[in-house]
């Protein structure tokens, strides 16, 4: 694995300059003026589709598969259709980003999913649904409408949360129990997510998770990591293990440089509305 420098900690102005472009990065649109249906649309904006700046061999990500730890199973992809007004035409969007559903107690159904909020910027019409997905492109996939709860309110506070119109079974996927704490320094954090990239993440098809990495700063609104994610990856979630091996739900993926430098939203910051909406 790659060892990446450790970073310093950012000044606030130039976070807030870097955000947009680095949240645009890290979700993946598509875009196509005046469609007539958005869920029909595929694709990134721009001309480039995918990322591909980060050499295979220095790639410290690993791909989901039955040997990988099981709580990955609770990081779904989430489609978001969205909409905005632009040179006097409407453009329909379809966000693809991640998602985690998280529980307050263990071996229960669980209903509510964490999201980044620029993932639901452009969201409007809410006769399209936003659709979580489980286990894509596996036998045991499943799906589920969701609505909005809560969020930031923007860049600076870069969550969302969710309901899920059916909940989940424990027994066909357990949810994430959210960290009571904020995730330690001194010990290794896992990021997961559905990273468009050609490699590991077969263009946002596979989940892909950093198994190791290290939170490098933090700050009451976000914190850094060495981590590497790519566009799709927003929303996904950070996860750092207990003491006694408990995978806890620590922050949810913010923005990040496909690099191996990736911003999170510590649970800390948004802990009040997760006590509210979780059931």
């Amino acid at each position: 694995m790659s060892q990446c420098n450790k970073l310093s900690r950012r000044p606030h102005r130039a976070r807030q300059l870097l955000a947009g472009w680095l949240a645009v990065w890290l979700t993946a649109s598509a875009v196509v003026p005046g469609a007539a249906d958005p869920a029909a649309v595929t694709g990134t904006t721009g001309e480039t589709a995918v990322d591909s700046s980060v050499d295979p061999g220095n790639d410290s990500r690993e791909v989901y598969s039955s040997a990988a730890p099981q709580w990955l199973r609770a990081v779904g992809q989430l489609r978001v259709p969205g909409s905005q007004y632009r040179n006097g035409a409407t453009e329909h969007l379809q966000e693809d980003c991640s998602a985690t559903l998280v529980t307050r107690l263990p071996r229960r159904a669980a209903d509510t999913i964490i999201t980044a909020w620029h993932c639901l910027a452009n969201y409007r019409d809410l006769s399209r649904p936003i659709i979580f997905t489980l286990l894509p492109g596996q036998p045991d996939t499943l799906q589920r409408e969701a609505f909005q709860l809560a969020d930031g309110g923007g860049m600076h506070a870069d969550w969302a949360i969710l309901h899920l119109r059916e909940p989940v079974a424990a027994t066909r996927v357990a949810g994430l129990l959210v960290n009571p704490g904020s995730a330690d320094p001194a010990l290794p954090i896992t990021m997961a997510g559905y990273s468009r990239d050609p490699g590991k993440g077969n263009g946002g098809t596979r989940l892909s998770f950093d198994p190791a990495c290290q939170v490098t700063a933090r700050g009451a609104a976000a914190s850094d990591s060495n981590c590497l994610a790519h566009k799709g990856a927003s929303g996904g979630a950070v996860v750092q293990l207990s003491p006694a091996g408990t995978p806890r739900y620590s922050g949810v993926i913010s923005e990040g440089n496909g690099a191996g430098i990736s911003t999170f939203v510590s649970v800390d910051a948004f802990r009040s509305a997760i006590n509210l909406h979780l059931d």
